[in-house]
């Protein structure tokens, strides 16, 4: 992706089903569950740049015993420092306590991160402090292993006010207004109502306190808490929770907007944000590897028996087509199908801009995520070829030397750009930035014939076009190709996201800009304020949340002229070659993910009332000149 931007987070959920003893025997060492969260968050890396958290329970673990343990981190190589300092304080227990250190339970009670349940997470910040304080997991401590809580999960929630009300009508006084504080502290209370109402159930029979706290450990309705607990939630969202007797949960958002699969055998139930992270860790096929459905929570209980149950009820399947289009690892073979064609279904557009003059015409991509489209995108120009050979082959005008060398032709794959990794656009100042930022790629010189070449770069998406203006075009631009057609895998990006990216505001949009300079260049720069009105008008009311207001100003325009805007902005004054831009349809990203449907990036169309209200707060914020977040 030429413009980067933040993204989801990553959950990794470990629950082992035998004793720790039986581990230590089988695999060598009582470390297999730690080694293996470990790997599970190691290869969905690419979900944290800004930090990371595990969290762990021993169950059963006498009075005495730390039951919970968590390690967060928010340096540079987050996952290796927190496995790091596990690592070095197992070393240490083996050398100071050599002679019990073969006694795996020994070692299981004073370790303080070995346990039998372990959650991780990798943070990718969308807003906020980058400090170990936003790290998930989130903890709520309790000397009642049953009202303990930790939670970390993928997500954002859009009435984080509404919640936050919420929690002050139950009488909370919380320390944070954050969606991370608003989802631990009500999930918090529905647990400590479950415990108060098991509690005072038992007590009216013949039990101790002592036999009482056994009883609600071993009857606790974790369904029941995560009904009442999400029942007003609004959002994306893919939670993981340990309670601190050892149960656990994951659950996924009724419209499944972010993703959740698991796996389970004798030995482990196995949670993570990506199918390939799971195969890789526990070396099984992807058919054993199973989806959490939409407004459903895996819960495992204290035995470690899991179940699928309904904790929202489920509405149309949403989940988000962007996490297919870059955010996820491409070695999912149903991403990599999906990504493939992408390239391929473009490629009718492709074919129109270089005027079928596939002669004269170097393909190419950035950054390496595209690759796999771009793959798509050539094995879409060979069918276009084959057909093109068979034509030929048919017509009796050609000379054998002609046919001989449709035959023999093939189109032109070059690496053209490539990132310099060891530069960073570290400099503040603008000036000095920009001339930094057209340095960071770098290109491949003489392969491009000049003055004649159209030169086709295809993108994973053109989120902001920045990178495009400043560094990418002016760079190709030096090989002096006739023609420049920078095409994206993503259809235009024209409405803010709310459920786990950071794109809530409008005017960073290079569409929205697009958009704007055509409302201006068609003389109807007025009907801003108009929508504006009609969004103010809304604003307080259901409407605000049913309505996206700004619809109607994309509508007013086709696909291609946004397009064609697009190619304007991002021409820089001094690039000589001509500068066409081309975007996937809405059309054909349904059909290249149709079971991924959520694209009200593209679209406009929310899947939930909050999403809608937060488009129109943006542009009442772009209208008011307010650069805050828009949820």
């Amino acid at each position: 992706m030429s413009d980067a931007i933040k993204h989801e987070c990553g959950i990794a959920l470990i629950r082992l089903r035998k004793p720790i003893s039986y581990y230590a025997e089988k695999y060598g060492t009582p470390m297999y569950g730690v080694n293996k969260l470990y790997l599970l968050m190691q290869k969905q890396h690419n979900r944290g740049q800004d930090g990371a958290g595990v969290a762990s329970i021993k169950i059963n673990a006498l009075p005495g015993i730390d039951y919970i343990s968590r390690f967060r981190s928010v340096k540079t190589r987050a996952i290796d420092s927190i496995f790091g300092k596990i690592g070095k304080e197992y070393k240490q227990l083996q050398e100071q306590y050599a002679g019990r250190a073969e006694d795996v339970e020994w070692v299981w009670e004073n370790l303080p991160f070995l346990g039998d349940v372990y959650l991780g997470h990798l943070r990718y910040g969308t807003h906020g402090v980058n400090s170990v304080d936003n790290c998930h997991p989130m903890v709520r401590d309790n000397n009642w292993r049953s009202r303990s809580l930790a939670v970390a999960g993928n997500f954002n929630m859009t009435n984080v006010d509404e919640q936050f009300e919420k929690l002050l009508e139950l009488g909370q006084h919380p320390k944070h207004k954050t969606d991370t504080t608003t989802v631990l502290e009500k999930i918090g209370h529905f647990l400590d109502e479950e415990n108060q109402r098991l509690f005072d159930y038992y007590k009216e029979g013949d039990y101790t306190n002592k036999e009482i706290t056994q009883l609600i450990e071993q009857n606790l309705d974790l369904q029941r808490v995560l009904k009442r607990a999400a029942r007003d939630f609004d959002g994306g969202y893919a939670m993981a929770g340990l309670t601190g007797f050892g149960s656990s949960f994951v659950m996924r958002d009724p419209n499944g907007i972010r993703p959740a699969y698991y796996y389970i055998d004798d030995e482990v139930v196995v949670i993570a944000s990506e199918k390939p992270a799971i195969k890789t860790a526990f070396g099984i096929e992807y058919s054993e590897i199973k989806e959490i459905a939409p407004g459903h929570a895996l819960i495992v209980d204290k035995a470690g028996n899991p179940e699928l149950k309904e904790v929202v009820e489920p509405r149309e399947k949403l989940s988000c087509s962007f996490e297919r289009i870059y955010f996820s690892r491409g070695n999912d073979p149903e991403i990599y199908t999906e990504r493939k064609n992408m390239g391929k279904l473009l490629c009718p557009q492709i074919l129109e801009a270089v005027n079928y003059d596939l002669k004269n015409t170097v393909f190419s991509y950035i950054p390496n995520t595209a690759e796999t489209s771009w793959l798509g995108m050539m094995k879409g120009i060979e069918n276009y070829l084959r057909d093109y050979r068979k034509k030929a082959i048919l017509n009796q005008d050609l000379s054998e030397e002609q046919l001989d060398e449709i035959l023999q032709f093939k189109p032109r794959a070059e690496k053209l750009v490539i990132k310099d990794a060891k530069l960073r656009t570290f400099i503040t100042d603008n000036e000095s930035r920009d001339d930094l930022v057209t340095h960071v790629y770098d290109t491949t010189y003489e392969v491009v014939k000049k003055g004649v070449d159209t030169v086709v770069v295809l993108d994973d998406s053109i989120v902001r076009g920045t990178t495009l203006e400043k560094s990418i075009i002016k760079m190709l631009d030096k090989l002096e190709p006739k023609k420049i057609i920078i095409v994206s895998c993503a259809p235009q990006i024209r409405y803010p996201d709310c459920y786990g990216i950071d794109m809530s505001r409008m005017k960073e949009f290079v569409a929205f800009r697009a958009l704007l300079g055509l409302l201006k260049d068609t003389g109807q720069a007025d009907k801003l304020q108009a929508t504006y009105n009609k969004c103010l008008a809304a604003a307080g009311t259901p409407a605000f949340k049913e309505t996206n207001f700004v619809q109607e100003l994309y509508d007013l325009f086709t696909h291609n002229e946004l397009s064609d805007k697009v190619a304007e902005i991002v021409k820089a004054p001094d690039v000589n070659a001509e500068v066409q831009v081309i975007y996937q349809t809405i059309e054909d990203l349904h059909q290249a993910c149709p079971n991924h449907k959520g694209d009200w990036y593209f679209t406009g169309n929310y899947p939930t009332p909050g999403g809608t209200g937060v488009v129109n707060r943006a542009f009442m914020n772009f209208v008011e000149n307010k650069s805050g977040r828009a949820y």
